[in-house]
């Protein structure tokens, strides 16, 4: 049976590590990225920190809009991205069924259950990695392809290769 939030935590890493590789490209290139791109992709991975903190009732280390640099984007991938995949595929199903209760930014008190937070991480990212694609648009760059589809498909690419089940 396919578990789709481990493939969308699989997937989420893989997407992250290509946007930045893109715009280490761009960058080595001579490109000027737009602040924009790299406030939403700092929300990203600062969400991704913070969602780690409340899953193990921990501190987060970033504020949910706080800003950083291209160096900055890398420390906060590495360690976020694998960190919150590795938690979910960790997960048995009282985690999954688990609920937490955590404050917002705005001060709102909520309750949500892990297996929904597994799934909300990764959509969230994506929503923001697409706004990121229209900001470097705008600004004269070009984006990369982060779809979830496109990982599928060089998942299977890669499994064919190897003559492999690809997930």
């Amino acid at each position: 049976m396919i578990n789709t939030n481990e493939k969308l935590g699989a997937y989420n890493v893989w997407a992250n590590a290509t946007l930045l590789g893109h715009l280490d490209q761009l960058v080595a290139g001579g490109a000027t990225l737009p602040s924009e791109g790299l406030r939403l992709f700092s929300h990203v991975l600062n969400a991704q920190a913070i969602w780690l903190g409340r899953l193990t009732a921990t501190p987060s280390p970033v504020k949910v809009w706080q800003e950083h640099d291209l160096a900055g984007l890398h420390h906060w991938h590495e360690q976020t991205s694998e960190k919150f995949q590795n938690y979910v595929n960790s997960a048995d199903d009282a985690e999954l069924q688990r609920l937490i209760s955590y404050t917002n930014s705005i001060g709102e008190t909520y309750t949500s259950q892990v297996s929904d937070i597994f799934t909300h991480v990764p959509v969230h990212a994506n929503y923001h990695r697409a706004q990121v694609a229209k900001a470097l648009r705008a600004a004269g760059l070009e984006p990369i392809n982060t779809d979830f589809i496109t990982y599928c498909r060089e998942l299977s690419a890669k499994a064919a290769l190897a003559d492999a089940p690809s997930l």
